[in-house]
């Protein structure tokens, strides 16, 4: 009878945890997501007044900037992550992030559409207990000019890349594919 006591417990708590995490789903999009929007426009006005290549520091300077001001704003680790880094220091994923994007991927080759493609779940980090969220980014018109592929890209765009991110491994996609995430740790 003790046995079955543990095993009790966690099927009472399965309703409320589920509960939780549709809550914190909700209160982490709302608060994170309008930030996807924001950095896409900047990057559409950049590339409409400066070409291109006068673009990389949008992506490079403002997106970060964006995300940080609202790393700020919520206490929260928030980032934008990718499978092919661009820029490694910031936008390496960490094993459950890797994880995600690998079922991100298979999801999308199965025909799930991207723009709906998001994780929830409450995970120890440490002995702490952390809600974890993700959000798949697909690869627009946009993305394509600097993500596309790499042999189409002219000479001084290829350069002011390389230039950028002498480590970029962030080119080959086309449009529709998963580029990242944005990626949400708050503590609980």
């Amino acid at each position: 009878m003790k046995a079955l006591l543990p095993v009790a417990l966690l099927l009472a708590a399965l309703p409320a945890l589920a509960q939780d995490i549709g809550a914190l789903t909700a209160e982490t999009k709302k608060a994170v997501l309008p930030v996807v929007p924001k950095v896409v426009a900047a990057m559409q006005e950049a590339v409409a007044e400066k070409g291109v290549t006068g673009a990389i520091p949008v992506c490079k300077e403002q997106a970060p900037e964006l995300i940080k001001a609202k790393r700020k704003e919520t206490g929260w680790d928030i980032r934008r992550v990718s499978l092919k880094t661009r820029n490694a220091e910031r936008g390496t994923p960490d094993l459950w992030e890797v994880r995600q994007l690998a079922d991100f991927n298979i999801r999308a080759a199965n025909g799930e559409k991207i723009d709906t493609m998001e994780k929830s779940e409450i995970v120890s980090i440490d002995g702490k207990q952390v809600f974890r969220y993700m959000k798949a980014l697909p690869v627009g018109d946009v993305c394509l000019k600097c993500h596309g592929a790499a042999d189409g890209m002219e000479a001084g765009l290829k350069a002011k890349l390389a230039e950028s991110y002498p480590h970029d491994q962030a080119t080959g996609y086309s449009k529709g594919q998963i580029r990242g995430a944005l990626t949400v740790k708050r503590p609980l």
